[in-house]
């Protein structure tokens, strides 16, 4: 019986790939995303490849409708084998003194409670199966301080902590949670930030010793080895993928 998972962002970037690769490999997609067009142009990419797939929107800030996507899939498929707890946005990109509550509570609310709350229904039904795979995306942002993304950096911080945590309650129950740290990568949300802030890109792709952002695909080969059974004894792990930009720091 094949394998099932759950994508969150699914509709672009990190989550549409890795959703497409985690296909390659034979696992059903549940591709869950608040852009309706992104998240169906996923499912039709994964039924290429002869697996199915189920689209439901969410809103991840709102812990209702992450229970409710919880909830579709395993009626729908009756289990949940992994889960890329994806969903993020950036943030303005204005230094913190000059962003509003709002602003700072909009960021929380689907970087980091978005996140709780699906380690929350998710791991439930995992730690009850007795095994499952969970892989947060953290940040280069959430291994060192970044300036102008304060807020941001904040909640990719906090995603290190709650995989780390989350492992130290329940890998006894079979589960394993690891979270990947991205550098600037070229998915919609980067471009859409460095086209606001110009001056950051060049000073991103400097840093980086390897002189180029990532691509999704490449991140989705690590979240696509780290759920898998290859990594089965790789647990609670923080893994860069920033082309050196972090070692650097």
């Amino acid at each position: 019986m094949n394998k099932v998972a759950i994508v969150t962002g699914a509709g672009s970037g990190l989550g549409q790939s890795t959703a497409v690769r985690l296909a390659e490999e034979g696992v059903n997609i549940v591709a869950v995303d608040v852009d309706q067009e992104g998240g169906q142009n996923t499912v039709e990419m994964v039924e290429k490849l002869g697996q199915e797939a189920l689209f439901i929107k969410a809103d991840v800030s709102k812990p209702e409708e992450v229970k409710k996507y919880v909830d579709q899939t395993v009626e729908h498929f009756g289990t949940i084998d992994y889960f890329f707890n994806n969903a993020g946005i950036s943030g303005n990109g204005n230094y913190f003194l000059d962003n509003s509550v709002e602003d700072i509570e909009k960021v929380v609310g689907i970087n980091l409670l978005g996140a709780l709350y699906g380690v929350r229904y998710v791991a439930d039904v995992m730690v009850k199966n007795g095994k499952g795979a969970i892989v947060n995306t953290a940040s280069s942002a959430g291994v060192i301080g970044q300036d102008s993304v304060v807020t941001y950096s904040a909640t990719k911080h906090g995603i290190v902590g709650l995989t780390k945590s989350i492992v130290a309650e329940y890998g006894k129950d079979g589960l394993r949670a690891n979270a990947i740290a991205p550098g600037p990568t070229e998915t919609p949300m980067v471009k859409d930030f460095f086209d606001a802030n110009p001056e950051m890109k060049e000073n991103a792709e400097k840093g980086i010793p390897q002189r180029r952002l990532g691509t999704p695909e490449e991140v989705a080969e690590l979240v696509t080895f780290l759920l898998t059974s290859k990594a089965e004894y790789v647990n609670g792990e923080v893994i860069r993928i920033d082309g050196g930009f972090t070692n650097t720091k």
